[in-house]
């Protein structure tokens, strides 16, 4: 294990206590990133709970939008391996998702299974040249859709073949559309069901979201964006989102957990911190917080659980057993407040 503490190499004992010094001196610190196993995430959870903490995500954005439209009008949706194996029709929404490792896979690709066993699959796009284009162009697919416009437009076209699927699917990237683009999609998706089968799937990033919302959900009955302040898991998108409570100077200490590739955020130098990071990554370096720890990589120099992508759910990844695990670094943190009143 590699450690650093205000740019000095230390060794894990030393960063551990410097970490746990940190924290007790703070009054409301958050937690962030996430972008970890499953294994260092509940034991964010628990640290966070110890000393009253706040917890927010890599990929808040997109998770939020997911969340927000599945809370005001539901979701039918999909997984990877059944879009791949089933649908016919494929309607890819966006630059982000047009560009993805599934979308290419399709393009490529017939269904095998089902009612389209061996048909020709479509894959149809609607890009949009802005976000607010893109907003438009799904309101107008709509309504061509219900019936409400009928012209001799593309999407009138891409509306034609939704409809006239047997098995459709919709992809669409959380974070590029927003709350009320993917509200737009489920609305879209429930419409086309009125008449033959349709499912959008939502792809996630390179983030842990996905793994965080179910261990959310295990341990707090709630949505990733929590506060233990009062003690008690607390859920509110906006209070406890990283970078507003940052900018407020509501935050007074930071906690950034990103043992997978990711950039570390603008904000996380504008007070104490510290960063458990990825062994080898570029920011297992002393710069990049005042207590950097590099731990083993998930999947690579370390075994964990982690979100699989292709299959829509948690899998173990074995790894090499080369490095200390984050979850454990954690541990030894909340170690250091074993028996103290928080």
């Amino acid at each position: 294990m590699t450690a650093w503490v205000k740019g000095d190499a230390t060794d894990a004992e030393g960063a551990i206590a410097a970490a746990a010094a940190l924290l007790a001196a703070a009054h409301a610190s958050v937690f962030a990133g996430l972008n970890a196993d499953v294994a260092a995430i509940r034991a964010a959870y628990r640290l966070a709970g110890t000393i009253g903490a706040s917890l927010d995500t890599q990929g808040a954005a997109g998770t939020y939008a997911d969340l927000g439209a599945l809370s005001r009008v539901g979701a039918m949706t999909s997984t990877p391996a059944e879009v791949q194996g089933r649908a016919d029709v494929v309607l890819v929404v966006g630059a982000k998702a047009g560009t993805s490792t599934l979308a290419s896979a399709l393009r490529g690709s017939k269904p095998v299974r089902g009612l389209a066993a061996g048909a020709d699959r479509q894959v149809l796009a609607v890009a949009g040249a802005s976000a607010q284009a893109l907003a438009s162009d799904l309101a107008l697919l709509r309504a061509h859709a219900k019936g409400h416009l009928k012209d001799a437009t593309p999407l009138n076209e891409i509306a034609r073949a939704l409809y006239a699927a047997r098995y459709g699917a919709v992809l669409y990237d959380p974070a590029e559309l927003g709350e009320l683009g993917v509200e737009t999609v489920q609305g879209l998706v429930r419409d086309v069901n009125e008449i033959t089968r349709c499912f959008a799937l939502s792809l996630g990033g390179p983030d842990q979201d996905r793994s965080v919302v179910q261990v959310a959900a295990w341990t707090t009955g709630q949505a990733p964006r929590t506060g233990f302040g009062r003690k008690v898991p607390e859920h509110d998108p906006w209070r406890f989102d990283a970078a507003r409570q940052v900018s407020t100077g509501e935050a007074d200490a930071a906690l950034w957990l990103s043992t997978l590739p990711a950039a570390r955020p603008d904000w996380l130098g504008a007070l104490p911190s510290i960063a458990i990071v990825g062994a080898g990554s570029l920011e297992a370096a002393p710069g990049t917080a005042e207590v950097v720890i590099a731990v083993g990589v998930p999947g690579a120099s370390a075994s964990g659980v982690l979100w699989n992508e292709g299959r829509a759910a948690l899998t173990y990844r074995p790894g090499t057993g080369g490095g200390a695990s984050a979850a454990d670094v954690l541990a030894r943190i909340e170690h250091h407040f074993a028996g103290k009143d928080s």
